[in-house]
């Protein structure tokens, strides 16, 4: 996720804003709210394409596992890959006031950070996770990047014609969805669940290039949503919404009412109005919830004493943001393929309890791992990395 989003550190001098830290760790340990089931489903990456995750109904079944889990899912899908998004438009910001400040010409050496994000991103498509948001961010990074040098006329311009063409999208596929009749998600892949069940890793890995286009649809799909978000970001961080300031508590505040007021009612409208309304709900109110999300953590960091270890643990899944990412979807490989434990294949049709098990576990090692590490090291493994690879010899420290 490169330095503009994960470490936001383009400016080793500038002081850091300790609420995008924790909104880092957040959004991190959100994604992976979401990308936990897929991990646990019978054919985990490709039954997503299947319908296969839809959520349960605790209207027609109302027992305890099914509210939990409808809950868990509903606070979690979209709105932290929405808010992920942002945060990404927020660093491409912060990286471009600091080459300003110096007066180096923008984009300068951007691109090739954006071709290594890209870089990134397909070598974890293709090893660890189908679902790769870097790829995608680094597409849509470029063309942000080149609107970052241009009159703010122009890049609202381009924000909302990105939101007009983002809206028209889901609409029709909405539209499409509802006038069709959904025949609703499919019968398992048998192949697809036989495969992650008991499969090599070098096959998967085949299973993924041989697929790659389907499996690389979502970040196509939602590119002008992509756009949007990024250049948000960027909107947001220049009014200061992310500043211990009055303006930013004044900014906040609107933030969590608009985005949870608007956002929350909804998101749940399209929840209960069934699967022909998930993409409308994913793409289209889920965004406005992150904002809502963005809103409410910093008037929690504001107005109340949360625990340190909390705010602590989250500041450093933020600062390791792309190691905790890759490592994230790399410990769920691990537990729930037949490559490792296995544990999809032996706990299937056992509930939800343990597939929330495993995210408040994994969760729990990445930020006690971040913290350990930060103690001796200044950056994460792949951000170590990354760092090293981008940065000219003389200004490597």
């Amino acid at each position: 996720m490169a330095d503009t989003l994960l470490t936001a550190r383009a400016d080793r001098t500038a002081s850091r804003l300790p609420l995008l830290d924790v909104l880092r760790g957040a959004a991190i340990l959100g994604t992976l709210m979401t990308n936990v089931w897929v991990f646990a489903s019978p054919g985990s990456e490709w039954s997503v394409l299947q319908g296969g995750l839809d959520l349960p109904d605790p209207v027609r079944d109302p027992s305890a596992a099914n509210i939990a889990e409808a809950l868990f899912r509903f606070l979690a899908d979209g709105k932290f890959l929405a808010l992920l998004t942002v945060l990404f438009g927020v660093g491409l910001a912060i990286q471009y006031d600091s080459a300003a400040r110096r007066g180096e010409p923008w984009p300068g050496r951007y691109p090739r950070r954006a071709a290594f994000l890209f870089l990134e991103g397909t070598v974890h498509f293709l090893l660890v996770f189908a679902w790769d948001v870097l790829m995608g961010y680094a597409v849509t990074a470029l063309l942000v990047a080149r609107l970052l040098a241009r009159s703010a006329k122009v890049r609202r311009r381009a924000m909302w014609a990105a939101a007009s063409l983002h809206l028209t999208l889901i609409a029709l596929v909405t539209l499409g969805s509802v006038t069709g009749g959904g025949a609703g998600p499919g019968a398992p892949d048998t192949g697809a669940v036989d495969l992650y069940a008991h499969g090599s890793w070098p096959a998967q890995v085949s299973f993924r290039l041989d697929h790659a286009l389907a499996l690389r649809i979502e970040p196509v799909f939602s590119f002008g949503l992509l756009v949007f978000l990024f250049l948000l970001g960027v909107r947001l961080h220049r009014a200061g919404a992310f500043t211990p300031t009055a303006a930013g508590r004044r900014i906040r505040a609107r933030m969590a009412a608009w985005g949870l007021g608007l956002g929350l009612p909804l998101n749940a409208a399209t929840t209960l109005a069934g699967s022909d309304f998930f993409v409308l709900g994913r793409y289209g109110a889920a965004p406005l919830v992150a904002v809502g999300y963005i809103g409410l953590t910093g008037i929690a960091l504001d107005r109340l004493r949360l625990p340190a270890a909390v705010t602590g643990a989250l500041a450093a899944v933020g600062r390791t943001a792309l190691s905790c990412y890759v490592a994230q979807n790399l410990l769920c490989m691990l537990l729930c393929y037949g490559i490792g434990l296995g544990l999809a294949e032996r706990f299937a049709g056992s509930g939800p309890w343990w597939v929330m098990g495993l995210w408040a576990g994994v969760g729990l090692v990445l930020a006690a791992g971040s913290r350990l590490w930060l103690r001796r090291f200044d950056r994460g493994p792949l951000e170590a990395v990354q760092h090293w690879a981008l940065t000219p010899r003389r200004l490597r420290r």
